[in-house]
């Protein structure tokens, strides 16, 4: 295939160019004259699967012909050197590290927090990892000078001795990169004592890491071999090259690798030939990038070189630069260019390290029913089954709440093997029960007596979730034996109730996700022995940290032209339009990660990758994409928390251009913003909602047959201040869905006090004893530890209470002197027969005076209304008051009422009497007979927010109002119902 030559053999390809297409296309014009038997020992190594099957597609198309060997690298590794030792599985790795790492936080607790464990374990075998790539030793590490460096790298040094028997274990126990280091290694050795004859090409590697170099200058140097670059500038000046060769200087630059690779082969940058003919999408625009992209000490050639470049409008023409307002924008607009792309038949490729934008495109697409092939698929932890695990772990170590238990039982995955549909509907009247009573914490004790008083039959359903909900907390155990437990619960909850001896899983384990996760935890199941004894909240966070490992990706799901493309597939890749998205600093390039073990000085010292390895590769990401046939280059102007600053990239090539207006730079610039803006334009005017009348303040008045006949006392305040409440609730039949995790609100207080004020009354009565601060204490003790589970608003309200105690002592000797307690929660009704209504009341406290009149007393743990207020809103004793002279309360007969008093229990404790010298119980029930008149007898409409108290106050059905869209000044719109 190749002439005989003593100089190593390295091609590339510029950047833009569609690398496997080329590369397939140069391989065709060396096939020709080759014996069929010669072509198939031909051996192609690559790095990615993606690359392979497109290479293997692009032979299938013709000619017909002996397929080469398509191999990837890792693959080539293991079939070259099967006498090695298997490679550890990087779980096990890592589990080994935790018990090393979990000693460290131990000895030196403020090193990091005790939820980093895993994270510090996965940090130190990535760092071990590379080290065996890199070849570099722990001697290395050990013998770095940390003498001006801070005290936590000389611990993070020491820590590297405890650790020496896991590297010396690499031996017999390699890790996957150590053994694809001796891997390397031994076909070298190989090699060198007896070449291959037949030809071996490595297409498509950068040469990042410190292997894969090894192995490209071994495969140069064989008699048939060569290597093919991707992405290669031939536009940058060989003096320009000179300036590559500092690692701390240079390294970030998107040519540096292939500088080091090379100057360790010795050969100068001319020696680098062009694999095959094909020209890239626009020879200028690689130009102008080129220059944009020189090394920062002679970014000066701007001045000299920027005239060279012409006229910059071919060079751009087909370039699009959208600043977005905000990532929403920047996601529906790249969605818009795909979705235009998959109509007009083009292949389209969105290249971003942003996961996050991805998801958001993904999303976008999804209203055109376009699913993208993405090549990175959905993190394992975010699948069903993914999620689904990380709640059953919850069990273990986080006591059962309403919230976690509903979350449980709504999951798709949940009870899917049998009678699915009878499961959600029993889910729902649970949900219903829980919330109606404030269920913080479910007992099985208490599911079990509600399920015993429904109508169909639950009791194998509730012992099913009983059983498998309840009581799931573990103390410290072995890792395997949460692992067991872990999974066996999630099979149970998965499947459903199983007659005795039976074992399934519904639909956990189904589906590409539940394959996936099967995959994962094979892997975890095997190695678990390894991390021994943990605490289960513990294992939480590390199940979490290993389901994050996983992806979950379905290849025949996705649109087969509009890809999504992290920067290794897209390295050696080809599509008509190529969108670079999230080109922010942080983004991309993404910032580089803190490394806890070593600095960048210490990594440079040892010979370790510096962090700008990374950024390097980015750009080299950026300028193989950047020369695409079509390109768009998008960011987002608004993060969610600031503003953002663009990529480096953007901010030289923008300078570039504004700084060349004679080459029309400056109009360039302006073309790629001019094509953004069309599209711009046309999401806004999709998000863009169409202006809507806004609403009436409504005063629906219905049919007189579905007005209310039944209110309390307490809502006729309401009737009076929001009469649409009323009608909601009476009319609709429409009521606020209680809160499903109940919390310490004013309304549990008020329950809260009126309980012990009502016990310590009525001990105080029954007993004939007084009342004392002390006793008041124990009863709040005892009642908050009964109704509050929230240990802060226990300790809260139960000094509320101390501060108002002496109140309430020396406001009951003062009631006692009076009169005596004879009635607590005393019910009532009244009628007005000639509207057909009915007035209900329930009075806190009932005394009697030795005349034989009643004193009615309210409790309000709040500031009682005022004078005024009880006059003209709030007639809750007022009418008490005369329901008790005409109709009595149960177990009283009617009695003149002396007084009735709200006692205030609020941060300035007072009693607030009724205003009844004022305002006789006749006038009260006269005026509230006129009252419930209008609205039952004269059609007057229920009008939201009639007469409320402040503009600030909400109401429970403003929302239904469409509140907002109208307000106090506007006029109520009548509107009679029929």
């Amino acid at each position: 295939m190749f002439e005989t030559t003593e100089t190593p053999r390295i091609f590339a390809l510029a950047p833009g160019v569609d690398f496997p297409k080329a590369l397939v296309s140069g391989l065709h014009q060396r096939f020709v004259g080759m014996a069929p038997q010669e072509i198939a020992r031909t051996q192609i190594i690559v790095n990615t699967a993606r690359m392979a099957r497109r290479i293997q597609s692009l032979f299938h198309d013709g000619p017909a012909m002996l397929m080469p060997r398509i191999q990837l690298l890792g693959e080539f590794a293991n079939t070259e050197s099967a006498s090695l030792p298997k490679a550890t599985s990087p779980i096990r790795q890592r589990f080994e590290l935790i018990q090393l790492v979990t000693r460290l936080l131990e000895q030196q607790p403020d090193l990091a927090a005790r939820a980093s464990v895993y994270d510090l374990a996965d940090s130190l075998a990535s760092l071990f990892d590379e080290m065996a790539g890199e070849g570099v030793s722990v001697e290395t590490i050990e013998t770095l000078d940390v003498a001006d460096q801070s005290g936590h790298w000389a611990r993070a040094q020491s820590f590297f001795s405890i650790a020496r028997h896991f590297l010396d274990d690499l031996e017999s126990a390699p890790g996957a990169e150590a053994r694809q280091r001796r891997a390397i290694e031994e076909i070298i050795a190989r090699w060198d004592a007896e070449p291959p004859k037949h030809p071996i090409i490595l297409a498509g590697s950068t040469g990042s890491r410190g292997t894969m170099q090894l192995l490209m200058q071994a495969v140069a140097r064989l008699p048939q071999g060569a290597v093919v670059l991707p992405g290669f500038d031939f536009e940058m000046p060989q003096d320009t090259w000179g300036h590559l060769s500092t690692a701390l200087e240079s390294e970030d630059h998107p040519q540096f690798r292939y500088h080091a690779l090379l100057d360790a082969l010795d050969l100068p940058i001319s020696s680098v030939l062009p694999w095959d003919s094909t020209p890239a999408p626009s020879e200028l625009r690689n130009r102008l990038i080129s220059l944009a992209l020189r090394p920062a000490p002679v970014t000066d050639q701007w001045l000299s070189e920027g005239p060279t470049l012409g006229d910059l409008m071919p060079a751009t023409e087909n370039i699009t630069l959208v600043e977005a307002t905000t990532q929403r924008e920047e996601a529906l607009t790249i969605a818009a260019r795909m979705r235009k792309a998959a109509e007009d038949g083009q292949t389209c490729a969105l290249i971003t390290p942003d996961r996050m934008l991805t998801r958001q495109v993904t999303a976008a697409l999804d209203r055109w029913n376009i699913v993208p092939d993405d090549s990175a698929g959905q993190p394992l932890q975010l699948s069903p089954p993914g999620r689904f695990l990380r709640h059953i772990v919850a069990l273990f170590h986080q006591k059962l709440t309403s919230e976690a238990l509903l979350a449980l039982l709504k999951h798709p995955l949940t009870h899917s093997g049998v009678e699915r549909g009878r499961h959600l509907l029993n889910t729902r009247n649970l949900e219903l029960w829980l919330r109606r009573k404030g269920v913080t914490y479910p007992e099985a004790e208490a599911m079990t007596a509600w399920a015993q008083t429904q109508k169909d039959d639950m009791s194998g359903w509730m012992r099913w979730l009983t059983h498998n909900f309840c009581n799931q907390l573990r103390s410290n155990t072995s890792m395997e034996a949460l692992f067991d437990a872990h999974i066996s619960l999630a099979e149970a909850i998965a499947h459903g109730p199983l007659p005795d001896g039976e074992t399934g899983s519904g639909g956990l384990w189904q589906e590409a996700a539940g394959r996936a996760a099967t995959r994962v935890l094979a892997d975890v199941r095997e190695h678990a022995p390894v991390v021994g004894e943990i605490s289960p909240a513990d294992y939480a966070d590390l199940f979490g940290a290993l389901l994050s490992r996983g992806e979950v990706r379905d290849r025949d799901a996705g649109h087969p032209h509009i890809l999504i493309w992290g920067t290794l597939e897209a390295r050696v890749q080809g599509a008509d339009l190529v969108i670079l998205g999230g080109l922010n600093e942080g983004s991309w390039p993404e910032a580089p990660s803190p490394d806890p073990w070593l600095n960048r000085k210490m990594r440079n010292d040892a010979g370790l990758l510096l962090p700008e390895r990374r950024i390097g590769l980015a750009a080299h990401d950026f300028q193989q994409a950047v020369g695409a046939p079509e390109v768009w280059l998008t960011r987002a102007i608004r993060s969610d928390e600031a503003e953002t600053v663009p990529s480096r990239w953007i901010n030289r090539l923008t300078n570039l251009l504004g700084g060349l207006p004679d080459q029309n730079g400056q109009k360039a610039l302006e073309g790629m913003y001019e094509r953004a803006q069309v599209w711009l334009n046309r999401v806004r005017a999709l998000e863009t909602v169409p202006m809507v009348p806004p609403a009436s303040r409504p005063s629906p008045t219905p049919p007189l047959a579905a007005r209310p006949r039944k209110l309390s006392v307490t809502e006729i305040k309401r009737l009076i201040r929001d009469p649409y409440a009323i009608y909601a609730k009476h009319v609709l039949r429409l009521r606020p869905l209680d809160p499903l995790m109940r919390t310490p609100d004013a309304l549990l207080r008020g329950i809260v006090v009126h309980e012990v004020l009502e016990k310590l009354v009525k001990e105080s009565a029954d007993q004939d004893i007084p009342v004392t601060r002390a006793r008041i204490m124990e009863i709040s003790e005892s009642v908050l530890a009964q109704n509050v589970p929230w240990a802060t608003a226990r300790a809260l309200w139960l000094a509320r209470l101390a501060r108002v105690s002496d109140h309430i002592v020396h406001g009951e000797e003062r009631r006692r002197t009076r009169a005596t307690p004879i009635a607590f929660e005393a019910e009532t009704s009244a009628q007005v027969e000639e509207l057909d209504f009915t007035l209900t009341a329930k009075a806190d406290r009932i005394d009697r005076t030795k005349a034989g009149d009643l004193i009615l007393y309210d409790y309000k743990t709040g500031a009682p209304p005022s004078k005024d207020e009880q006059t003209y809103f709030d007639k809750q004793l007022l009418l008490e008051a005369a329901m008790a002279e005409q109709n009595g309360f149960k177990g009283i007969d009617p009695a003149q009422v002396a007084d009735a008093i709200y006692i205030g229990l609020g941060a300035s404790p007072k009693d607030q009497p009724a205003p009844l010298a004022e305002t006789p119980t006749e006038k009260v029930w006269e005026e509230f007979s006129t009252l419930i008149s209008h609205y039952l007898k004269d059609g007057k409409g229920f009008t939201s927010r009639r007469a409320m108290q402040s503009e600030r106050d909400e109401g429970l059905y403003d929302q239904l109002a469409r509140f907002g869209e109208w307000d106090a000044t506007d006029e109520p719109a009548p509107e009679v119902l029929t």
